[in-house]
């Protein structure tokens, strides 16, 4: 599959690597894993020249050797001497910018916790030694948000406030996921397009999986999530495994009780029999894999506060392949695809609403975007758009079947919304149905 969409992206990368030429520029790049990363750098600096550092749980010397040949290759400045710490290396490469600009890419940057922990204060040493002479662009790219996170925004670590950017790479929007679908399958239906967006998430990785594997109908992508051997079957785990450390157990249940629909605080307690709070505020605030969502226009400290599961892709994971593992250790897979089946168009039913909501936030129409319930749970507002400019407000009822949809049901719900807000009641108001028809 061919490089899509980041535009925004790569005009920042360069915008950086311009500035670097007149004063040093550190930046910090996050996002999950397989989300590309990677690709969009060098996608960025294609078309100069560049040094990459892989950070892999090697031996220091051993890692040092490789980057010493990358600096020779690409530069053909040769390390005098016998570079076997990375401070040798960093610090050779920061003296060398002060002579010629230079980009510097090191990927996987918090494997060098397992490593040597000691170079970050290094780096932080040889960092503010060099900075204002140096003409250095430098890129850290890391897939653990947590130790990520801990590196560069805890005051008590040595890097904090050394970068001079931070970037966040985030899925694909639908538009994107639309325009690759249509040039890899142009009679691709809705169906296809919502499927993809259900099993890859946006996630560039998995997009090209599904891609290059010619799965780009509904069908052929759960044949290739489900069938024997398929990378799919043990990505969360993989995924996870590294961020959750030994509590990771505790820490799949809550993430599998969410994806089954136990969204509340204490819903998922109830089913565990243990208080979670912790685990939730670890979720949220260092893991970014869930968030805590009230009610539009009610405030944050809120009793009906419900935890969601942001990525599609793990929150299809949990659902179904983390909860019928037992399946795919006897070889039932073929079971397990008839369950996914099964249960699809209900589940789906519930990522076709977050699918408009991303479309929606992609479009830019409002300034605040979110869905509504009162205290009994009696009514329910799939999305609420508010533009607070132009004074206008939007009610959506979002269902598989255009024909599910009751406009006048609709009303009343918003009715008992604005009872509550009638601080919206000068606004101009407009109601909505969406269904598969309209993806």
């Amino acid at each position: 599959m061919r490089f899509f969409d980041r535009e925004k992206e790569i005009k920042r990368l360069i915008d950086i690597e311009n500035r670097s030429r007149e004063v040093a520029q550190f930046t910090v790049i996050t996002g999950r894993r397989r989300i590309g990363k990677t690709s969009l750098v060098l996608e960025a600096y294609k078309s100069e020249p560049y040094l990459y550092f892989f950070v892999s749980r090697k031996d220091e010397t051993e890692l040092c050797a490789s980057y010493c040949d990358e600096i020779t290759q690409k530069i053909g400045v040769p390390i005098m001497g016998n570079a076997s710490r990375f401070a040798q290396v960093c610090d050779f490469v920061m003296q060398l910018s002060k002579s010629r600009p230079i980009t510097l890419v090191i990927d996987e940057f918090q494997e060098f916790m397992r490593v040597n922990n000691s170079i970050y204060s290094d780096m932080q040493r040889i960092w503010d030694l060099n900075k204002q002479e140096a003409r250095i662009n430098l890129i850290v790219c890391g897939s653990v948000n947590s130790l990520m996170n801990r590196l560069f925004r805890d005051n008590k670590e040595s890097l904090f406030g050394r970068n001079t950017s931070m970037m966040n790479v985030k899925p694909f929007a639908p538009s994107v996921l639309k325009e690759i679908l249509h040039e890899y399958n142009p009679k691709y239906n809705n169906e296809d397009l919502l499927a993809l967006y259900l099993f890859s998430g946006g996630i560039a990785k998995y997009v090209e999986m599904f891609i290059d594997g010619g799965a780009t109908t509904h069908e052929l992508m759960l044949d290739m999530v489900t069938r024997e051997g398929s990378q799919f079957i043990d990505e969360g785990k993989l995924m996870l495994i590294d961020e959750f450390g030994k509590d990771y157990g505790t820490y799949f249940s809550i993430l599998s009780l969410i994806a089954q629909g136990y969204n509340t605080r204490g819903q998922i307690e109830d089913m565990l029999k243990k208080e979670i709070g912790g685990y939730l505020t670890k979720l949220d605030a260092e893991y970014n894999l869930v968030s805590k969502r009230q009610p539009i226009l009610e405030p944050t400290a809120n009793k009906r506060t419900r935890y969601w599961l942001d990525d599609n892709f793990l929150s299809f994971w949990f659902r179904f392949m983390y909860k019928y593992n037992y399946m795919v250790e006897i070889g039932a897979n073929d079971k397990l695809r008839q369950i996914i089946a099964r249960d699809y168009n209900t589940y789906s039913g519930f990522v076709l609403e977050k699918y408009f909501r991303d479309k929606l936030i992609e479009e830019g129409k409002y300034t605040k975007l979110g869905y509504w319930h009162d205290n009994h749970g009696n009514n329910e507002i799939d999305i609420i758009g508010i533009d607070e400019l132009d004074k206008r407000l939007d009610f959506y009822e979002v269902k598989r079947n255009a024909r599910a949809i009751n406009i006048g049901i609709l009303r009343s719900k918003a009715e008992a919304f604005l009872k509550m807000h009638r601080q919206l009641n000068d606004y101009a108001i407009d109601y909505h149905g969406l269904s598969l028809n309209d993806v």
